[in-house]
């Protein structure tokens, strides 16, 4: 196989493995009445963080990244505070309400995730070669 051919298959795999993952995403957000944007910013909220780090760990523009945030703050799930040495940054936190929320989720995640067909260490190192594949 040549390595355009290679490179060719690897995108379509990789492809189908993120819609498989959104859609995980989307039926555990269903489940626990949020949405799929609201699961993705609890899943990646692991310490407080500034927008613009939660956006780019989201992989989308920081206001769409505050749009989620805005309703989460709404619901009693984040709370805004002042960056400690930058004025125009504002930092997010997880109220308790907020890291319950997030407990379920990630718990939710982990169940019939699509990448449970492998073992631990086959997840290990998918991990460590998507890590490297985007580094």
């Amino acid at each position: 196989m040549s390595a355009s051919v290679g490179g060719a298959e690897l995108c379509g795999l990789v492809a189908r493995l993120n819609q498989r993952m959104d859609s995980h995403v989307r039926g555990v957000a269903d489940a626990l009445g949020i949405t799929a944007s609201q699961a993705i910013a609890l899943r990646e909220m692991s310490e407080p963080i500034t927008l613009t780090e939660l956006a780019d760990r989201m992989s989308c523009e920081a206001s769409n990244a505050g749009y989620v945030i805005d309703r989460m703050e709404k619901q009693g799930l984040v709370r805004r505070q002042p960056h400690p040495t930058d004025r125009r940054a504002k930092i997010l936190t997880l109220t308790e309400d907020g890291q319950g929320c997030r407990s379920n989720v990630l718990d939710a995640l982990s169940r019939e995730a699509p990448i449970d067909v492998l073992s631990d260490d086959e997840q290990r190192a998918l991990a460590e070669l998507l890590r490297k594949a985007t580094s």
